[in-house]
């Protein structure tokens, strides 16, 4: 393609044989009716069943239609990477393969995207197709949790149809299960994001591939992202924090182990204090040193790559000029 195309479609596909068919008809239909040029591209992340055959067969017939195909199962989020890596397009849109996403609620994306001035529009499954209980009543805590500890106020982090502009997402590395974090990535380097209510549909064909094990992950994911937020440039606040903290509670024990002695009340012997006072002691001491090996980990990071720890939204004046035309 000499052109950027105007839209990105990315879409992760795991043993969604039955869905890959009737999901692209509906969705190059959708985008041709939105008159932009446009790119889909799917990932096959290790699928075990038709899937590549299905999207090698489409894709001889269709031109805008890129595949990628995974040697394994890595997981959505690696997928969602790829796709985006690969992607082209000045919007990229993710979602899903299973047909639970409608394709028609791009263009309204897209439209406030461009015509309200966002860089990241998320869909919201206000009125969900899923079970109250087994889906939904997990999925309003979690969205509640994360948005309480991020500060970024979205009703439904885990849908995976969203718009974002491109220059939002060059930065952004994807790991573990943090594709649903993106907005919140976006946001914290300056981006402009919003929601919108978009179509859920139920599931017709193939098995979800959700379960209680990908909340967990969300949850130690959701702990991940907070730190690199608050300490990825200052870990030594949270190791030494945390060792100073453990002295703290060894000279507290201490102390009290002191006042049993000299009160005649217990002897060291009798009472657990001096084991407290050890290990705490130690605990404060290897966490002081393990924030100083952070310390050293993230210098060596930021300047063996030459990364700032700081994003510049523009310059003005001469100097700024000089290093424009120099790029």
């Amino acid at each position: 393609m000499t052109d950027a195309p105007d839209i990105s479609v990315v879409i992760p596909l795991f043993n969604e044989e039955p869905n890959v068919a009737p999901m692209l008809a509906e969705l190059f239909d959708a985008l041709r009716r939105l008159g932009r040029t446009h790119e889909v591209i799917c990932v096959d992340d290790g699928s075990r069943d038709g899937t590549f055959k299905e999207l090698a067969r489409i894709s001889a017939s269709e031109p805008s239609l890129r595949v990628i195909r995974f040697r394994l199962n890595f997981g959505q989020t690696a997928a969602m990477s790829a796709g985006i890596e690969a992607a082209q397009g000045k919007i990229i849109v993710p979602m899903d393969g299973d047909m639970q996403n409608d394709p028609r609620d791009i263009g309204a994306l897209v439209e406030k995207l461009e015509k309200v001035g966002f860089d990241v529009v998320s869909g919201w499954r206000k009125n969900r197709m899923d079970t109250e209980f087994g889906r939904k009543f997990p999925s309003r805590v979690a969205n509640r949790l994360i948005s309480a500890i991020s500060g970024v106020r979205l009703h439904d982090y885990g849908c995976s149809l969203k718009a974002y502009k491109r220059d939002v997402l060059q930065d952004v590395k994807l790991y573990g299960e943090m594709h649903r974090f993106i907005p919140i990535y976006a946001s914290w380097q300056g981006a402009n994001v919003t929601e919108m209510v978009v179509n859920h549909r139920a599931r017709h064909a193939g098995k979800s591939k959700y379960g209680f094990s990908r909340t967990v992950k969300v949850v130690l994911d959701l702990m991940v992202v907070k730190f690199l937020a608050s300490y990825s440039t200052k870990p030594i606040y949270v190791f030494g924090g945390f060792g100073v903290a453990s002295w703290v509670a060894a000279f507290g024990a201490f102390a009290l182990m002191l006042f049993y002695k000299l009160s005649g009340q217990k002897d060291f012997v009798q009472t657990p204090l001096p084991l407290v006072v050890v290990m705490f002691s130690l605990v404060g001491a290897l966490s002081l040193l393990m924030g100083l090996l952070a310390e050293l980990v993230i210098r060596t990071y930021y300047e063996s790559q030459g990364k700032r720890p700081y994003l510049v939204a523009e310059e003005l004046g001469a100097g700024a000029a000089k290093r424009l035309a120099a790029k």
